[in-house]
């Protein structure tokens, strides 16, 4: 019977999105959730013996609470044994609709012992799981706590002004409200701002540049397909941009969001008075001049806050954003097309991670040709769960909430699947033929959980659909199973 349930819920304000229902759920393909060539849907096994078969699932007891944020894991509940686990995972881990290239871990939450694997040590192919690593290096060199500040300083002359480029890529068009993440900092108070300090220094109509230099590297990582970014699929990774210009499925952002940053504010400008004309921006601009007066600035959500945003919404130019970051924050450079997968390479040893087997390409999960190991996933998990990392827990409790939000909020719906919904928390992967899932979870007796899954070859006649239900199934399982 289960003792100890709780639909934890990452709660971030994430206001301001104009983005598609179907991209948050990871079935349509969109800068949130896609990871890569459009997903294919399941068709008709072509032959009996590709018919999915699976092990019964334990049947759900009464939850003994449902009050979102408490703590569902004690550590006075028994952890699971590797014969449970075995009995009530084996059939579900060789389930057809996973392909034959299945590698998989399982860790008690709590002491980061494994408990139950399938080939966990084999490279495979992450897809957006791989941003899991990702969020761990953006944790071991940022504080979460601290914010971006988009800032316009005084120029080479007493008539230019200079937008200066902080990270932020979230900035709304509006005014700042502190409630969001999404438009945390708005153009419009940075135009008030800066409307009043050129009228208290008595400057007329001025010309605006900006300085884009920050962290400033690829404006895409080099292994990305340029069809994903023409349809639209994922952006230009940049150091300042509006909420409104992101990409949606279907809908391409600007190659240069940066400009349309400075028109935004110098429409905002003009219309308080101050005529603006914008220079063009010609790679990344120059630096702002040494010693500069600042005229107005605006400060971002924190990093925690954009991190949530990243790994519940699957954004992929959000993800590589914070790691050039992170990078800078170190004294290293961005401008490398292959630093930042070193840089997370490079923390996830420091940390003790096994590396073998990582090809990371990105930091994303969107390029072809990545490979992770199951092992070095669930060694990053239990780096949270056991809390020897604190700041990656923190980090992790904005990891998708089955049948609630980010790209699992229509997902643990089926009668198979609906009694766990609430409980496991994961990121998703998906790519043509790859379906992943990586996260935690409290089994019935109350013991917290990490788990990770990745099937790299799933067959044409399955789909990624039939594979996401196979990989529900198994985590639905191992969520109602105390198995002593």
């Amino acid at each position: 019977m289960r003792r100890a349930v709780v639909a934890g819920v990452a709660c971030l304000l994430v206001g301001g999105f104009g983005y598609g229902a179907a991209d948050v759920v990871d079935l349509a393909p969109g800068i949130l959730t896609y990871d890569g060539a459009p997903v294919d849907p399941p068709t008709p096994p072509g032959s009996p013996s590709a018919t999915p078969s699976w092990a019964p699932l334990p049947s759900a007891a009464p939850a003994a609470s449902t009050t979102p944020g408490t703590s569902a894991s004690t550590s006075t509940a028994p952890p699971p044994t590797t014969v449970g686990l075995t009995a009530a995972l084996a059939r579900l881990a060789a389930d057809p609709w996973l392909g034959p290239s299945v590698g998989i871990s399982v860790r008690d939450g709590l002491t980061g012992e494994e408990l139950y694997a399938v080939d966990p040590a084999t490279a495979r192919a992450p897809a957006s799981t791989l941003k899991v690593l990702s969020a761990f290096a953006v944790t071991e060199h940022l504080d979460l706590d601290a914010r971006m500040t988009t800032r316009v300083v005084t120029g080479d002359d007493p008539t230019q002004v200079v937008l200066v480029a902080g990270g932020d890529t979230l900035l709304g068009d509006g005014a700042s409200d502190a409630s969001l993440v999404a438009g945390r900092a708005g153009i419009a108070t940075l135009a008030d701002e800066v409307a009043r300090s050129l009228t208290e220094r008595e400057v007329g109509p001025v010309t605006l540049r900006v300085d884009a230099t920050y962290a400033a590297g690829p404006r895409y990582p080099t292994t990305w397909k340029k069809e994903d970014v023409a349809a639209g699929f994922t952006q230009s990774v940049s150091m300042l941009d509006l909420v409104s210009q992101r990409a949606e499925g279907g809908r391409a952002a600007p190659a240069v969001p940066e400009a349309g940053v400075a028109k935004a504010l110098a429409t905002a400008l003009t219309a308080r008075g101050h005529a603006t004309t914008v220079l063009p921006l010609t790679g990344q601009g120059a630096p702002a001049p040494a010693g500069a007066t600042e005229l107005g600035a605006v400060e971002s959500a924190t990093y925690g806050q954009h991190l949530g945003v990243a790994l519940e919404r699957s954004d992929n130019a959000l993800t590589e954003n914070l790691v050039r970051q992170a990078m800078v924050a170190e004294g290293q450079p961005a401008a490398d097309p292959g630093g930042p997968a070193r840089f997370v390479v490079a923390t996830l040893a420091e940390a003790g991670v096994p590396t073998a087997g990582l090809r990371l390409l990105d930091t994303s999960g969107l390029s072809p040709g990545q490979t992770v190991t199951a092992t070095a996933l669930a060694d990053v998990l239990t780096l949270a769960t056991t809390n020897a990392e604190p700041e990656l827990r923190r980090a992790l409790a904005s990891l998708p909430v089955a049948g609630l939000s980010g790209s699992l909020a229509d997902r643990y719906r089926s009668k198979e699947t609906r009694a766990v919904a609430g409980i496991p928390r994961a990121k998703t992967g998906t790519l043509r033929g790859i379906s992943s899932l990586a996260g935690t979870t409290v089994d019935a007796d109350g013991r917290l959980l990490a788990f990770v899954i990745l099937a790299d070859r799933v067959p044409p006649s399955a789909g990624t659909l039939g594979a996401r239900a196979a990989l529900d199934r198994f985590v639905t399982a191992l969520t109602l199973c105390g198995c002593p």
